[in-house]
C-alpha cells in the first residue's frame, strides 16, 4: 500500500523517537516537498522541534498539481500537496491529523490515519510496550491537543485500561 504523510504525524513521530514506526508499519512513505519544508521550518523555529531531522527513509515528491477542490484557505499548504500526492500516486492512505484535512481526504475517497491510531497499531503490534508514556510526551512537550475522553478510548483501544 501506498502512504503518503503529512507535517503533524511526521514531526510528533520524531520528538517521540518512534519514526522508524512508518517504514516498519508501512514499508515506503512518501511526502510532498511542502511537507519537508514545513518539518525544516518547524524545526528551526520552534523550540519544541528544535534538532530533529526529517527522516531519510521518507521519498520526498514534488507536486505537479493541487487538486481543485484543495484550493481552499482551510487547509495549509503541506496539507494540500500531500492529499494531492495522494491521489497523483494512488496511495491507499495518507497519515494526517488536522481535521480539516481529515475531512477534505474522505470528500476525495482517501483513507486517513493519524498520529494516535498509529501509536495504537504499534501498541497492538508490540513494537512499543506501552502507550500511556507517549500519549504524556505528546500531550505536555508536544503541545499536542486531544481530550481526556479521546485519551482514555485511546487507552482502551491499546489495552492499556478496561
Amino acid at each position: 500500500m501506498i502512504v503518503v504523510t503529512d507535517t503533524s504525524v511526521i514531526l510528533n513521530l520524531c520528538l517521540l523517537g518512534l519514526q522508524d514506526l512508518l517504514p516498519t508499519l508501512f514499508g515506503k512513505v512518501h511526502a510532498p516537498q511542502a511537507v519537508r519544508d514545513e518539518f525544516v521550518s518547524l524545526t528551526n523555529t520552534d523550540p519544541r522541534f528544535t534538532g530533529l531531522r526529517f527522516p531519510d527513509f521518507i521519498e520526498v515528491h514534488h507536486v505537479s498539481n493541487i487538486h481543485p477542490l484543495l484550493q481552499t484557505p482551510r487547509l495549509d499548504r503541506g496539507e494540500c500537496e500531500a492529499l494531492s500526492l495522494a491521489l497523483e500516486l494512488r496511495a491507499g492512505r495518507v497519515l494526517m491529523d488536522e481535521r480539516a484535512g481529515r475531512s477534505a481526504a474522505a470528500n476525495l475517497g482517501i483513507e486517513c490515519l493519524g498520529l494516535l491510531g498509529i501509536l495504537i497499531t504499534a501498541k497492538r503490534r508490540n513494537l512499543i510496550p506501552l502507550l500511556l508514556p507517549y500519549l504524556d510526551q505528546l500531550q505536555f512537550e508536544a503541545r499536542f491537543w486531544f481530550s481526556q475522553n479521546l485519551r482514555i478510548q485511546v487507552l482502551q483501544l491499546a489495552g492499556e485500561i478496561p
